[in-house]
């Protein structure tokens, strides 16, 4: 299994709107795909004094399963065009993983 990882940073002020995108559209807007081999995702956040960082895991079948959501550059961030203003920073690179020990392996 493949856990693709990235990073966002918001205002503390965009924080819950971005938030409420990830969970109301962008997660299941990824899930309606039917990607075969996508296993699903989790969002962790981290709030600090002067932003809110926003980390995201989709897990994966496999690198093939992630291209067909990425693409041929499966590396690229997938970013939704609606959010562009409210992150005021972010990776410019996706990072994967294989995952070793996890408890739904």
């Amino acid at each position: 299994m493949i856990a693709r990882i990235w990073h966002g940073w918001t205002k503390k002020a965009d924080a819950k709107a971005y938030e409420d995108m990830l969970r109301n559209e962008i997660f299941p807007s990824i899930a309606a795909q039917n990607i075969k081999g996508y296993r699903g995702s989790e969002l962790f956040i981290n709030e600090s004094a002067d932003e809110v960082e926003f980390v995201t895991l989709l897990r994966f079948d496999s690198m093939d399963a992630v291209k067909e959501f990425a693409g041929t550059d499966e590396g690229k961030p997938v970013i939704y065009p609606k959010t562009e203003g409210l992150l005021t920073r972010m990776d410019d690179r996706s990072q994967h993983y294989r995952i070793a020990i996890g408890s739904e392996l």
